[in-house]
C-alpha cells in the first residue's frame, strides 16, 4: 500500500514554492493575481479585469489575459521546487473578457522529457466561457526554487 504522505508532501511543497515565488512576483502582485490552487503539475490563478486593463475596444487587453495564463504556467512548472523558465509560449483568444470579469487560468503539465515540459492552460471567465487557450514550453534550470 502506497504511503499517502508523499502526495500530501508534494502539495505542501507546491504551496510553499508558490508562496515564496509570489513574494518576489511583483508583476502578479501588481495585477492582483490570486493563487487559488497549486499542486505538483498544475496551478489555478484568478484575476479581476480592472478598468486599467481594458483596451480601446472596451475589452480586456490581450496582454493581460496572456499575463494571467503565463502566471499560472509559471506556478505550475515550478511547483516541484525545480527552477523553471519559459522557453516559448503561444495563446489563442476565443472570446473577449470585460471590465469586472473574473478570469481563471488553469495550467497543467501535459508532456515532460528531460529538462523540458509542455503546459496547457485554459482561461475562463466567471460563467465558464473559454476566453483563451495557452501553451507554454518550459526549461528546467537544474536548481531549486527554495
Amino acid at each position: 500500500m502506497a504511503n499517502d504522505d508523499s502526495g500530501r508532501d508534494a502539495y505542501a511543497l507546491a504551496r510553499k514554492v508558490a508562496d515564496v515565488m509570489y513574494q518576489r512576483d511583483y508583476a502578479a502582485q501588481h495585477l492582483d493575481v490570486k493563487i487559488e490552487d497549486v499542486g505538483p503539475d498544475y496551478a489555478v490563478v484568478t484575476m479581476v479585469v480592472k478598468p486599467h486593463m481594458v483596451n480601446g475596444h472596451d475589452i480586456c487587453h490581450g496582454g493581460m489575459t496572456y499575463a494571467l495564463a503565463d502566471t499560472a504556467f509559471a506556478y505550475a512548472c515550478n511547483a516541484r521546487n525545480v527552477a523553471t523558465v519559459a522557453s516559448g509560449c503561444a495563446i489563442d483568444y476565443l472570446a473577449p473578457a470585460h471590465k469586472g470579469d473574473t478570469l481563471t487560468a488553469t495550467a497543467r503539465e501535459t508532456a515532460h522529457n528531460g529538462r523540458q515540459s509542455i503546459y496547457d492552460a485554459i482561461i475562463t471567465n466567471q460563467t465558464g466561457t473559454v476566453i483563451a487557450t495557452f501553451r507554454g514550453r518550459s526549461a528546467s534550470l537544474k536548481k531549486p526554487v527554495l
